[in-house]
């Protein structure tokens, strides 16, 4: 895969912090003479004020980062890492912001000069720019680097924005001239059953919302993706973490327990773990015995997201067993 696809993790697990950005979280931001003064409706240049932000696209600086991580407690932030030098960086940014304007509030993005803030430049290792990343609840979450096209920034937006609301991060910044009442979407009633389900921690009814939204609508992205996290977590709360390891490591042709350690590693973030188990499983079975490793593949496929680098690899080796 090129820099320019997208390679984000957009899971559940990606939001165990790909990288370190603590020691920017308390950061005061500059004061006296040498500060640049503030914009209203912010409480440090280019930086949003508690609750809110000057604008969808606003700059931040190593001083003010602590507050876009605070803000995206409540709605997600883009981060744009690019210089005034790079090439890429003008081709990208204008994409970006189209984008964001287009979901009228319901992510913002904080643009980083990396000559002008060393530290976030190393906070989020960017070696090379344009580097896009994501911040939902405070952690991370790499999305792509290079100029990628508008359809593919619009696909991993939307995914964005489905793991932001899985993980209960649904708010949304005014945007100015719109009606207030159309700040947030309301979500469709199965997928709102399906939520409701998750946060009363019964899976079996968040299941069949799901798989009933997916039959009024085969094509349901959303649903599907929902489907299969649930799906996930349903199977792992019931497991003995240390008792199916053990069954794996005792019995490797075992689909069953095979499966049940594979389903712990992605929820525990160990996605190329999960994938090499399933992958050396599939080429050791006979052809008749492989649908269900096969079928389990796929659904985690879903699961961490069609254009995380992992799935790519992961798929690629799949379709070479298969032919």
């Amino acid at each position: 895969m090129s820099d320019a696809a997208p390679s984000q993790q957009l899971s559940a697990a990606a939001l165990r912090g790909a990288v370190d950005l603590s020691a920017l979280k308390n950061r005061p931001a500059p004061t006296g003479s040498g500060a640049p003064a503030a914009p209203a409706g912010s409480s440090a240049a280019g930086a949003p004020a508690p609750g809110g932000a000057p604008s969808l696209v606003f700059d931040v600086t190593d001083a003010t980062f602590g507050e876009v991580l605070e803000l995206s407690r409540s709605v997600p932030v883009v981060v744009d890492l690019w210089a005034e030098w790079c090439g890429p960086c003008k081709q990208l940014s204008p994409v970006l912001e189209k984008v964001v304007a287009e979901l009228a509030g319901r992510l913002v993005l904080a643009k980083v000069d990396v000559d002008a803030n060393p530290q976030l430049q190393q906070a989020f290792r960017a070696q090379s720019i344009p580097m896009v990343v994501a911040l939902v609840g405070g952690q991370p979450v790499p999305l792509f680097t290079g100029a990628v096209p508008e359809e593919q920034v619009r696909q991993v937006f939307d995914q964005l924005l489905q793991l932001a609301a899985q993980n209960g991060v649904t708010g949304t910044v005014p945007v100015e001239g719109a009606p207030a009442e159309a700040a947030e979407r309301p979500l469709p009633p199965l997928h709102a059953e399906a939520y409701a389900a998750i946060e009363a921690g019964d899976y079996d009814r968040a299941i069949a919302a799901y798989e009933k939204a997916l039959k009024e609508n085969p094509r349901d992205e959303e649903a599907q993706a929902g489907l299969g996290q649930v799906r996930l977590l349903a199977r792992a709360q019931r497991v003995d973490l240390q008792a199916a390891r053990d069954a794996a490591a005792a019995n490797p042709r075992d689909v069953d327990a095979q499966l049940t350690v594979a389903d712990l590693d992605i929820a525990g973030g160990h996605v190329d773990d999960a994938f090499d188990r399933l992958l050396e499983l599939f080429a050791a079975l006979p052809s008749d015995e492989r649908g269900p490793v096969r079928e389990r593949l796929v659904e985690l496929f879903g699961v961490v997201g069609a254009s995380d680098p992992r799935v790519v690899r992961a798929r690629g080796r799949l379709t070479s067993l298969l032919y």
